[in-house]
């Protein structure tokens, strides 16, 4: 029992872990955002061309395939978040019924040590009155 509370708590670690990453990715991609868009901002006003320009549209182009790759890797954050979550709910489930299995033993350990202690009186008191 112990090694699914150990589980529990490693997957419930590595979900809170998804999931800060992807809050900083997230972030990351505002960011990123921003940057793009002022980029293309600076890109509408320069008016000449040349290769200022060229410089500008490779950062544009830059950026925006750093945004596309960040939108992949918090795509597939929420996947792996969702799943971990789903097995995690399994083995609450499994745990549960563990602990509800083990309960039920308990309970038939004890009235067949308390069955066993009045066997016990009685064979005494048996053994007592053939004295």
């Amino acid at each position: 029992m112990s090694n699914l509370d150990g589980e529990l708590t490693q997957r419930g670690q590595r979900l809170l872990k998804i999931r800060r990453d992807s809050d900083t990715k997230a972030a990351e991609l505002v960011k990123m955002e921003k940057m793009l868009q002022q980029t293309k901002n600076l890109l509408d006003k320069k008016t000449e061309s040349g290769s200022e320009s060229q410089d500008f549209q490779e950062n544009m182009e830059d950026l925006e395939e750093r945004v596309r790759s960040s939108r992949r890797h918090r795509r597939n954050s929420l996947h792996h978040t969702q799943m971990l979550e789903s097995q995690m709910k399994t083995v609450k489930g499994e745990l549960v019924g563990t602990l509800d299995h083990l309960q039920e033993l308990r309970n038939v350990l004890r009235r067949s040590q308390q069955k066993a202690e009045e066997r016990k009186a009685t064979m005494e008191k048996l053994a007592a009155g053939l004295r």
